[in-house]
């Protein structure tokens, strides 16, 4: 009898499943708690660490025992790298070989375009990710070490490094502040900064810039993202600094608010720390801060959202046109029509995903709309901004943004999958039609 196999696609989402229920058990005992913690609590924080997202119900510094912050911080890092790096850490440790299967789901959990070398970038991945923590970790300590003590500046450094590389955005500065009190401070602002850029350009972006010095190239795709993640971080430095310049910073000194500006610039995408307060921004700064949220990081990253590229595939295509082209073509390459259809999906599924959450979790409370979009953008888009709802969320509303956060960063990743790695359809094409548009 034949059984049908779980697909590579289907193994990435058990598995995140699996973690989160892990996480939740862990985090549901008591010596991980410092106040009596219900499940759904534990399972909607154990879900934002696992899905990278650092929108948090309780005070992740003040509600968990150092045991719980430290299931937390494994959560992400688990998460952010995603549980076939894990696996094949492991594999490698105890001299195992890889089979076919398990390297096809490994190309799939990084997006990489081919099967060959998965598992030396693999290797590279593991390295990188490591290293990049540590040196994050090493900094923040130093900065800290003189005004926390040494053993505890330890902790928040690497607890800190690993939740920006990862693109989490939880943090164990108390009150539910972020880094609120480090606004000026030039340190914690470009090192927290880095790695969420670091961690948010996708892992064959880093090893392809590693070894440009040997290849003297780079695929449209690293060329594609690396502009357009610049096209962002600019944009939303000057949008920010414009629209907040006599407002919400209005009081720091010149160099303060262009720090400020290019911090919460960067960070919706897609981490959740915030310097400034997001409840004093102005409406049209919440709305385009949500909107950054939705395009989010780049492909086979620790980061959510759409994606720079599928962005970029979308403006290209429209561009092209508009130009009255038949093609889209940018850098001089050809963009296939697959593909810009796989683009128009993943938004369209985003865009009706973002709306009905939206709308469910209206249902819950009553008040202005702006705090739930916020909400739910920040969930599906895995960055873990809020303007203060999260921890007045129902118990149906909690169950709400975990199946958003849930989608958000596992959605997407499968949708990319069946799309790329469909079965070939029979080659039957029906008479044309059609419609009117516009």
């Amino acid at each position: 009898m034949n059984r049908k196999r779980i697909s590579g696609p289907q193994s990435l989402a058990l598995s995140f499943l699996v973690i989160i229920f892990i996480g939740s058990l862990l985090l549901s005992m008591p010596w991980a708690q410092e106040h009596p913690t219900s499940y759904i609590d534990a399972l909607f924080v154990a879900t934002s660490a696992t899905c990278v997202t650092g929108l948090v119900p309780v005070d992740t510094a003040t509600n968990w025992t150092t045991t719980g912050q430290v299931i937390i911080m494994l959560l992400i890092q688990v998460g952010g790298l995603g549980v076939m790096a894990f696996a094949a850490l492991f594999a490698m440790i105890l001299g195992k070989k890889i089979n076919l299967r398990q390297r096809l789901i490994m190309q799939q959990a990084i997006n990489l375009a081919e099967v060959g070398g998965v598992v030396r970038v693999f290797r590279y991945l593991l390295a990188f990710t490591f290293s990049i923590e540590a040196i994050g970790a090493a900094i923040l300590t130093l900065r800290w070490g003189t005004e926390m003590g040494w053993g505890k500046a330890l902790w928040m450094g690497l607890f800190h490094s690993i939740s920006a590389f990862n693109n989490a955005g939880f943090d164990l500065m108390g009150g539910f502040k972020s880094l609120t009190a480090y606004t000026g401070d030039v340190t914690i602002n470009l090192v927290i900064t880095s790695l969420v850029i670091l961690g948010g350009l996708g892992f064959i972006v880093i090893y392809e810039l590693q070894n440009y010095r040997k290849t003297r190239t780079l695929s449209l795709h690293s060329k594609v993202v690396l502009i357009t993640t610049g096209i962002l971080i600019l944009s939303g430095t000057l949008v920010l600094l414009g629209t907040e310049y006599n407002h919400a910073l209005k009081n720091l000194p010149l160099g303060t608010k262009i720090l400020a500006a290019y911090f919460q610039g960067v960070i919706p995408r897609t981490a959740g720390f915030n310097t400034i307060d997001l409840n004093g921004l102005n409406l049209s700064s919440q709305f385009f801060i949500v909107l950054l949220m939705f395009i989010g990081a780049s492909p086979g990253s620790t980061g959510g959202g759409i994606k720079t590229s599928t962005l970029a595939i979308l403006w290209v295509a429209v561009y092209s046109q508009l130009r009255g082209k038949k093609e889209s073509e940018v850098f001089e390459r050809h963009i296939e029509t697959t593909d810009v259809l796989q683009a128009m999906t993943v938004v369209l599924l985003f865009t009706l995903t973002l709306v009905v959450m939206t709308f469910l979790l209206s249902l819950t409370r009553s008040g202005d709309l702006m705090p739930i979009i916020f909400e739910v953008a920040s969930a599906l888009g895995t960055v873990g901004l809020t303007l203060g709802l999260t921890p007045q969320l129902t118990a149906a509303a909690k169950v709400c943004i975990i199946l958003t956060m849930f989608l958000g960063r596992v959605g997407p990743l499968t949708l990319g999958f069946a799309l790329a790695y469909k079965e070939r359809q029979a080659d039957l094409r029906y008479p044309k039609g059609k419609i009117m548009i516009g």
